[in-house]
């Protein structure tokens, strides 16, 4: 169940705090953030398929070798990535933090954000997270959310509770991610804290499972990004027995990672850059469950599908179009495809013809900040989700302006 305002410290145990380096050019916003748990924790992640890899991501791989962690330091303003000594100012942001909070610096995770390949100076992280450690508190949450921020509008935030072993557990997520998110791990920066007590290798194999239907379907512009990461702290402090084997503990844990990953993976989305209309993609009745996400990822990365959203236009042979290409088998000759808003349910194709409607009513529904497309291909039983956003001028301009 959502809880209303969570985030990252609403599950017991964890304290956050955020600052400005001068990394970043926003002082107002911050640009560095520390999550801390009050003792070691199990620990996962997942990373990006781009080859080209942030600094960050081989100092965390490092790190969590032994499957542990305490603490997560995160920069924005600049991804470290294609920098000489990025790898070593990662690992002194880590030594940093380590010494002033007391603990070893492996069970610190480091990870930046920004503009690649702009070279990283160790001085930043050492004025700057001495100060980090001296402010954590539970109240800190949303200031870190703002401080990993780079072209988001808003923070991403969101905490859920589940029942495990008759304890009342919480799991806290924080995330930024507004250009360059493609599919190939999470498109993002995202880190998740719970107070449940589970195994290192359940919560590794709970994150590898779960980005398949939420963060991985998920798209904005067709880039995956060199510095995606999704980590998870698991610090026990509900106090429920460990959740070292499947079963319904392992269940309704994972229940609650699909509940916050969709709803960090919707805020996402509902934000990319320059963005006016999240688009959510549901495609029903598929062959397999794989056939199904493919399709409707290949909805929401159409260009012509988000142009003609942007511009409110029921163009829905567009929406054919990307089916029909999706690199998966599925029969195409009884598709129907439905827009829908709170304004309304709008039928516009019909066993994969065309079926009569307003142009009226379309332009209505598809006025809503969020537009629904729903696809049945009656051909199997399986479904998935997708979500993406609108494509307008203004991402243009973001990016044409990005470094300058």
């Amino acid at each position: 169940m959502l809880i209303e305002k969570g985030g990252v410290t609403s599950p017991k145990g964890f304290r956050a705090s955020a600052g400005y380096a001068g990394i970043g050019d926003d002082s107002v916003k911050g640009d560095i953030a520390m999550i801390v748990s009050s003792v070691v924790g199990n620990a996962a992640a997942v990373y990006t398929k781009n080859k080209v890899k942030a600094a960050h991501i081989s100092v965390m791989k490092n790190h969590l070798e032994g499957g542990m962690a305490q603490a997560i330091v995160c920069n924005s303003g600049n991804a470290n990535t294609c920098t000489a000594h990025g790898r070593e100012i990662a690992q002194r942001a880590c030594e940093i933090a380590g010494r002033e909070l007391g603990i070893d610096p492996v069970f610190v995770l480091p990870a930046s954000t920004g503009i690649i390949g702009v070279q990283m100076r160790p001085a930043p992280f050492e004025r700057t997270i001495p100060e980090l450690a001296a402010g954590l508190s539970r109240d800190n949450a949303a200031a870190a959310a703002k401080a990993i921020m780079t072209t988001d509008t808003r923070p991403k935030e969101a905490a859920v509770s589940f029942k495990a072993g008759g304890r009342e557990c919480v799991l806290g997520a924080v995330a930024k991610g507004s250009g360059m998110i493609h599919i190939n791990m999470g498109t993002m920066l995202s880190f998740m804290t719970t107070d449940a007590a589970i195994s290192t290798e359940l919560l590794q194999k709970a994150l590898d499972e779960e980005i398949r239907d939420s963060y991985n379907q998920v798209s904005i512009d067709g880039d995956t990004s060199t510095n995606d990461t999704l980590a998870i702290i698991a610090n026990g402090e509900a106090g429920n027995v460990m959740i070292d084997r499947e079963g319904a503990d392992y269940d309704s844990f994972r229940a609650a990672l699909h509940e916050i990953s969709v709803e960090i993976a919707r805020k996402i989305a509902g934000d990319g850059e320059g963005c006016t209309k999240l688009i959510q993609a549901h495609v029903k009745n598929a062959p397999g469950k794989e056939e199904a996400r493919v399709i409707s990822r290949s909805i929401i990365c159409s260009d012509l599908v988000k142009t003609a959203i942007f511009g409110e236009d029921a163009n829905w042979g567009r929406v054919l179009c990307a089916i029909g290409y999706a690199p998966c088998d599925f029969s195409a000759i009884n598709i129907d495809v439905d827009l829908a808003s709170a304004k309304g349910v709008l039928p516009v194709c019909r066993g994969s013809f065309a079926e009569d409607f307003s142009e009226d009513i379309a332009a209505e529904i598809l006025s809503e900040e969020e537009v629904d497309i729903e696809v049945d291909l009656h051909d199997g039983t399986e479904e998935a989700y997708a979500w993406g956003c609108d494509l307008t001028y203004d991402y243009v301009k973001i990016n044409g302006e990005y470094r300058t």
